[in-house]
């Protein structure tokens, strides 16, 4: 039984320990967002969806929740926002070719469409990011104008 005392009071201080060190977090603001909304210009009902439930992983520009600031939640959201920004990331918007915006484009709607998007994981905690069938009717049909624009841009030879 001594054993499992001192274990436990070990894993305890290890636990207190780790709360003084944390991931980086995103430092960008709103503006970042700004390209992204000048070039697919939606309107303002798909703003408010995009800001709450998809810029808190798909930008620059992160809402944190309080238990962000526990050892080791914080790793696990800062990994859910990596890996969000590396495979949709809004803040960097410009650097993208027209052919990749539209694949982009696609992936959204598709993921959209199949309530993949936003992550169960996301909505348990940010039951505001859920979507309706409304919402997700408006992203997607915004969506398929935003693809038909980049279809209309001439491909490079």
């Amino acid at each position: 039984m001594k054993i499992i005392k001192k274990i436990l009071l070990l894993l305890l201080i290890i636990f207190i320990i780790a709360q003084f060190f944390g991931p980086e977090k995103n430092a960008g603001d709103l503006v970042s967002i700004e390209a992204f909304f000048k070039e697919t210009n939606p309107p303002e009902d798909v703003k408010i969806i995009l800001k709450e439930s998809c810029f808190d992983c798909h930008s620059d520009f992160t809402r944190y929740p309080w238990y962000n600031h526990i050892t080791p939640v914080n790793y696990w959201l800062a990994d859910h926002i990596k890996h969000g920004k590396k495979h949709f990331n809004v803040s960097n918007w410009e650097g993208n070719s027209a052919k990749r915006k539209d694949h982009k484009f696609e992936e959204l709607i598709e993921m959209v469409e199949d309530r993949s998007m936003p992550l169960n994981s996301y909505t348990w905690t940010h039951t505001e990011a859920k979507l309706t069938d409304a919402q997700i009717a408006t992203i997607v049909d915004w969506a398929k104008q935003v693809r038909f624009k980049y279809s209309l841009e001439p491909k490079p030879e």
